[in-house]
C-alpha cells in the first residue's frame, strides 16, 4: 500500500515537530512548512493526502491555502490556538475535514487521520457517481439532471464526507429526506444508523422523551426505560424533519445537545455522550420562522453550518419527464409489466405546476399505473382530475375599482396573490416578480396602516375645588 503523505503548515517549530512525530506514528510521511509561501513551494513539487494547517501564519490566513488549485486534491485539518464558532463554521464550510484546537489531543488527531483514508475512498465513489449521473440521471437515490439539481449534487458531494451539520430547506415534497439519506450514504457514518423523525408528527408532550429518552417512572405512563433517538443514532445520523415545528422551549435542550454532544434522559440527572451528526430540514423560510417565534435564532445558526436548498419541481424543467419515467420503471419492475408514457401524457405532466412537488408526482404515477391497462394516456390523467396548467391557475381576477389609487391597486394585488399562495411569501414574491425583501416591506406598511391608533394620554387629574 502506498504511504500517505502529510504536510504540517505551522510557524511554531516545536509544535510542528510534535505534529510530525504523531503523523509518523500513524504511518504518514510527514514534513512541515512555517509559512504559506513555503507551503505553496512544497505543493508545487509534491501532492499531499492531508494538510494540517494553522489559521494564523506570518504571511497570511491559513484558510487561503484551501483555495489553491495545487491543494485541490488534499484533505485539510485545521489546527488552531484561536478557536471560535465563526472560524470553525467557516473552515467546515470551505471543506475542512476536521477542526482541532491547540494543544492537540493525540486521540482526536488520530481519529481525524483515520478519517482521511475513509474520506478519500468516499470521494472516489462520489466521483464515480458523476458517471451514473451522466448516463442515468441518478445521484445516489436522487433523480434529476436539471441545472438546479446539479448544484445541489455538488453541495452534497462537498459536505457529505465532513462532520458538518446541515440545514435542508425546500417546499413540502421536494425530497429533503432523500437528500439527507444521500448525505448519510456518502459520509463516514454510512455503516451506522440513519434515524429520521418528523418533529411536527409527535405530540409536544412526548417529543423530549422521543429525542432524549426517559427513565422508568419519570412521568405518568413511563413504565420502563426508553432509549431516545439520539442514543439510537449514536455513531450515525439523526434527521430532524420540520425542525420549526419543535416546541420552542425544547429547542434550548436540542441546542445544548448539539454544543456538548451529551444528552440526558427525562427523569435522569446523568448525561451521556453521543456521537451524532444532525441534519435538519424545514419547508418554511427559517428567517420567517425566527420572526414568528417558531425557531430560535441561536439554534438556526448552529444548524445552518452548511445550508442546502432544494428547488421545487416546477423549476426543474426536464426532470419532470425523467422522474415520471423513473417512477414508472420502478412499478414496471415490481409488477413485471412494460407500460409506457404516451407523448401527450408527458406533455400534460410538463405543463402542470406540481404544488406537491416530487411526492405528488410519485403518487400520481402510481395511481395512473393502476388505472391504465396498457400505455398511460392523457385520459388516465384526466380521470385523476389533474389541475389545469400554471398559466390557467394564475388568471384569477382581482377587481380594482375605477379611480382607485395606484397604492390601493398594488395592495389589492399583493394581498390577493398572498392568499392565492396560501401565505407562502417566497412563492408570492416570485409570482409578483419582486424581491422577498420588497414584499416584506410592503406588508409591514400595510400592517402599520391597519394598526389601531394609539390611545391619547390621560389628562392629569385636576385638584378638587375647595
Amino acid at each position: 500500500m502506498t504511504e500517505l503523505r502529510a504536510l504540517v503548515v505551522e510557524d511554531d517549530s516545536d509544535y510542528a515537530a510534535s505534529l510530525e512525530f504523531l503523523l509518523r506514528q500513524e504511518g504518514f510521511a510527514a514534513e512541515s512548512a512555517d509559512s504559506l509561501k513555503l507551503a505553496r513551494e512544497r505543493l508545487a513539487v509534491a501532492a499531499y493526502d492531508v494538510i494540517l494547517i494553522d489559521l494564523e501564519l506570518p504571511d497570511g490566513h491559513g484558510e487561503s491555502l484551501m483555495d489553491d488549485e495545487a491543494a485541490a486534491s488534499s484533505e485539510f485539518v485545521v489546527v488552531t490556538g484561536h478557536a471560535s464558532v465563526e472560524t470553525a463554521v467557516g473552515s467546515l464550510r470551505r471543506g475542512a475535514l476536521d477542526y482541532l484546537t491547540k494543544p492537540t489531543d493525540p486521540a482526536r488527531l488520530k481519529s481525524a487521520l483515520a478519517n482521511v483514508v475513509r474520506t478519500r475512498h468516499l470521494k472516489q465513489e462520489l466521483a464515480s457517481l458523476r458517471g451514473d449521473l451522466r448516463r442515468f440521471g441518478c445521484f445516489g437515490s436522487m433523480v434529476g439532471i436539471s441545472e438546479s439539481m446539479q448544484r445541489a449534487y455538488d453541495l452534497i458531494a462537498r459536505v457529505a464526507p465532513t462532520p458538518a451539520t446541515v440545514l435542508i430547506t425546500g417546499e413540502s415534497g421536494t425530497g429533503k429526506e432523500v437528500a439527507a439519506e444521500t448525505i448519510h450514504r456518502f459520509s463516514r457514518r454510512r455503516d451506522r444508523p440513519f434515524v429520521a423523525v418528523n418533529c411536527g408528527a409527535i405530540s409536544p408532550n412526548l417529543i423530549e422523551s422521543e429525542l432524549f429518552g426517559h427513565e422508568k417512572g419519570s412521568f405518568t405512563g413511563a413504565d420502563r426505560r426508553r432509549i431516545g433517538l439520539f442514543e439510537q443514532a449514536d455513531g450515525g445520523t439523526l434527521f430532524l424533519d420540520e425542525i420549526t415545528e419543535m416546541p420552542f422551549d425544547l429547542q434550548v435542550k436540542l441546542l445544548r445537545a448539539l454544543e456538548t454532544a451529551e444528552v440526558t434522559r427525562v427523569g435522569s440527572t446523568t448525561s451521556m455522550r453521543v456521537d451524532v451528526r444532525v441534519i435538519a430540514a424545514s419547508n418554511r423560510d427559517p428567517q420567517e420562522a425566527i420572526r414568528d417565534g417558531k425557531l430560535r435564532e441561536d439554534l438556526f445558526y448552529r444548524l445552518q453550518v452548511f445550508p442546502l436548498a432544494l428547488p421545487p419541481l416546477r423549476q426543474r424543467g426536464e426532470d419532470i419527464e425523467l422522474l415520471a419515467k423513473h417512477f414508472l420503471g420502478q412499478l414496471n419492475r415490481e409488477a413485471a409489466t412494460s407500460k409506457r408514457w404516451t407523448d401527450a401524457a408527458l406533455e400534460r405532466l410538463r405543463r402542470y405546476p406540481w404544488p406537491g412537488n416530487v411526492r405528488e408526482l410519485k403518487n400520481l404515477v402510481h395511481r395512473a399505473f393502476i388505472l391504465s391497462d396498457g400505455d398511460i394516456t392523457v385520459n388516465a390523467l384526466n380521470c385523476l382530475q389533474l389541475a389545469p396548467p400554471t398559466s390557467a391557475l394564475h388568471k384569477e381576477i382581482v377587481p380594482v375599482p375605477l379611480g382607485a389609487s395606484l397604492d390601493d391597486a398594488e395592495r389589492q394585488v399583493i394581498v390577493a396573490t398572498l392568499e392565492h399562495c396560501g401565505g407562502n411569501k417566497n412563492e408570492t414574491a416570485r409570482m409578483l416578480g419582486v424581491s422577498l425583501k420588497t414584499l416584506y416591506n410592503r406588508l409591514n406598511v400595510y400592517r402599520a396602516a391597519d394598526a389601531p391608533p394609539a390611545e391619547p394620554a390621560s389628562a392629569a387629574p385636576t385638584a378638587p375645588k375647595s
